[in-house]
């Protein structure tokens, strides 16, 4: 269980500092706050779903944990799509920003979650 807590430790402090940087890195007013926070937050749920299937499925079957981590990828991409549609579509966010800040946290996250990963079977061979 270690592992998943120090996954939700470094995604709490990469959160705040990227916050903190938003906040004090960009001038008030040129960005709207609810697209980044609209795209932070989709983001973060996929990243954290992702870690917790890979965690269910790291001790299974190569079978079964293919399935459940590349599924789950296929099925998390399928959902954020609809969502970003649906955001989108439905004004909730500036879109410019939203689009920007979503790529941006994307691909700071998954760098994040595949760490996650390689963590975990560090410790999984250690401990063979």
């Amino acid at each position: 269980m270690k592992p998943l807590f120090d996954f939700l430790v470094k995604l709490c402090i990469l959160s705040v500092v990227l916050w903190v940087v938003i906040f004090t890195g960009l001038k008030p007013g040129s960005f709207d706050i609810h697209s980044l926070f609209v795209a932070w937050i989709m983001v973060a749920v996929n990243a954290l779903t992702g870690y917790l299937l890979f965690e269910y499925a790291v001790d299974k079957a190569s079978v079964i944990f293919t399935k459940v981590v590349f599924g789950g990828l296929t099925v998390r991409m399928l959902i954020l799509m609809v969502l970003i549609a649906l955001v989108i579509i439905r004004h909730m966010v500036v879109v410019n920003d939203f689009v920007l800040s979503f790529f941006a946290f994307y691909c700071i996250y998954v760098i994040v979650e595949i760490l996650g990963y390689q963590k975990k079977n560090k410790q999984k061979k250690n401990t063979a």
